[in-house]
């Protein structure tokens, strides 16, 4: 039987997109009407943008893997599920790590979330990579992959530093975001205009 990818497609946007509205609603009203009742909303706010940024890497890059099948299976459906699981837990690591002003083992947490989240996500490639067959047209388009091979050492790194050096945890982490939100081309130019 042929599943179109349409409905994971749909399914995976819905996920990510009620991500996205849980983390602004963890962004408490501060108390009073001046600047300075905003100060302590600093930490939870950059936060805040961080995640927002990973989910909505996630969710771009995402799209375009997807629009390089034709069908799709179980392996691959669970596989989706998997990626999907880690990136529900971003809200809950934010908002800790936020509250908490980066402390250590937010911070690493949210590191652990964000290596899961690559790891699934480099599953659901070699699932689709594996359905596709030899000839497959994500691995011609994603190549030898830099920086899917990269960022896991990087969050491994940052999860180790968060104990010692959270400030170099966090500039891992930004770093990690700017290297994905460069857009990447390879997918597009793959596939058939």
């Amino acid at each position: 039987m042929k599943i179109g990818k349409n409905r994971v497609e749909a399914f995976s946007d819905g996920v990510i997109a009620i991500l996205i509205t849980i983390l602004v609603l963890e962004i408490h009203v501060p108390q009073g009407g001046n600047w300075s009742a905003l100060e302590p909303l600093g930490p939870v706010f950059f936060s805040y943008v961080l995640s927002f940024i990973y989910l909505a890497i996630y969710w771009n890059n995402h799209h375009h893997m997807l629009h390089t099948l034709d069908k799709v299976n179980g392996s691959i459906l669970w596989t989706n599920t998997h990626l999907l699981f880690w990136l529900s837990l971003v809200p809950f690591a934010t908002g800790w790590m936020g509250e908490n002003h980066f402390s250590s083992l937010p911070t690493a947490l949210y590191g652990v979330i964000l290596l899961m989240a690559a790891i699934a996500y480099w599953l659901l490639q070699r699932q689709i990579i594996a359905s596709q067959g030899e000839n497959s047209l994500l691995k011609r388009a994603i190549g030898p992959d830099l920086k899917g091979n990269i960022s896991p050492v990087l969050y491994f790194v940052a999860i180790v530093a968060s104990f010692w050096y959270r400030w170099l945890a966090i500039s891992i982490y930004v770093f990690v975001a700017i290297m994905w939100l460069v857009p990447d081309r390879r997918i597009e130019r793959a596939l058939p205009h």
